[in-house]
C-alpha cells in the first residue's frame, strides 16, 4: 500500500486506464473484427445521438481533425459510418452511425453495462452513486 494518497491514486488510475485499454479492444473485436479500438469511443459517441458535425466529434474526443478524419474513413470502409449532408451547411458533412453498427454499437454496450452489474453486484446501490459522482468530480477537472 501507497502511503502517499495521491501516488496511490494515480496507480489505480494508471492500472483502470490500462485494463479500460484492454476492454476497448475487445469491445472493438465484438463491434467488428477489423475495428481499431482508437474507434470505439468515437462509435460511442455516435450512438448517442443522430448524426454529428465532425467538428463536435473533435472537441468532444480532443483530438486533431486529421486524426479523425482517418478514424471516420477507416469505419466508413467497415460499413460502421456514414457521411450524410449537414441541413445547415451545405459544405459539411455530418457523421453518423450505420443502422447495422447503432445495433451492434448498443449490444455492446448493453453487455459491457451487464459487465459492470456483475463486477459491482455486491456493492452497496449508494457506493455506486458515490463512486460516479466522484468519477464525474475527477472528469471535470481536467479541463
Amino acid at each position: 500500500m501507497v502511503s502517499d494518497p495521491i501516488s496511490g491514486l494515480q496507480m489505480e488510475l494508471a492500472d483502470m486506464w490500462q485494463r479500460g485499454r484492454a476492454r476497448a479492444r475487445k469491445y472493438a473485436r465484438a463491434i467488428h473484427p477489423k475495428l481499431d479500438p482508437a474507434l470505439y469511443s468515437v462509435l460511442v459517441l455516435l450512438n448517442r445521438s443522430n448524426a454529428v458535425p465532425m467538428s463536435d466529434l473533435i472537441a468532444a474526443l480532443d483530438i486533431e481533425k486529421s486524426t479523425l478524419t482517418r478514424q471516420i474513413d477507416s469505419a466508413e470502409r467497415l460499413g460502421l459510418v456514414q457521411r450524410i449532408p449537414d441541413p445547415d451547411d451545405a459544405r459539411a458533412k455530418l457523421v453518423a452511425l450505420t443502422p447495422e453498427a447503432r445495433e451492434r454499437v448498443t449490444t455492446v454496450q448493453n453487455r459491457q453495462a451487464d459487465e459492470w452489474r456483475a463486477r459491482l453486484a455486491t456493492w452497496d446501490p449508494e457506493d455506486v452513486i458515490a463512486l460516479t459522482s466522484l468519477l464525474h468530480r475527477l472528469g471535470s477537472m481536467e479541463n
